[in-house]
């Protein structure tokens, strides 16, 4: 498997319109790529403005195949001015 870490970092004024397309990206992803079998959105009420994911995919082409996705190119479109930074991170499964 391989898993993929994002830590976004959202403008303060931005996160109730960031929210329901990042809402939207996980669902479809969960629902529309054979690939990922895991796509979580967290936040923590003591670090506004960050959304953390924690995505799990099959193998790295299915993550590929996900950043090639038209939804995923959609949210990133339309959320590209809502985003002050992020940090990625990839991790390949040792077990489970």
């Amino acid at each position: 498997m391989f898993a993929i870490c994002v830590t976004f970092r959202i403008k303060t004024d931005q996160m109730e319109a960031f929210m329901p397309l990042m809402l939207e990206n996980a669902a479809a992803s969960k629902t529309l790529e054979a690939g990922c079998h895991r796509f979580d959105v967290l936040t923590d009420a003591d670090k506004p403005g960050q959304v953390f994911l924690y995505e799990l995919y099959i193998d790295s082409a299915a993550f590929d195949a996900h950043c090639d996705s038209a939804h995923f190119k959609a949210f990133t479109a339309a959320t590209a001015d809502m985003v002050a930074g992020k940090d990625i991170t990839s991790w390949s499964t040792v077990a489970s």
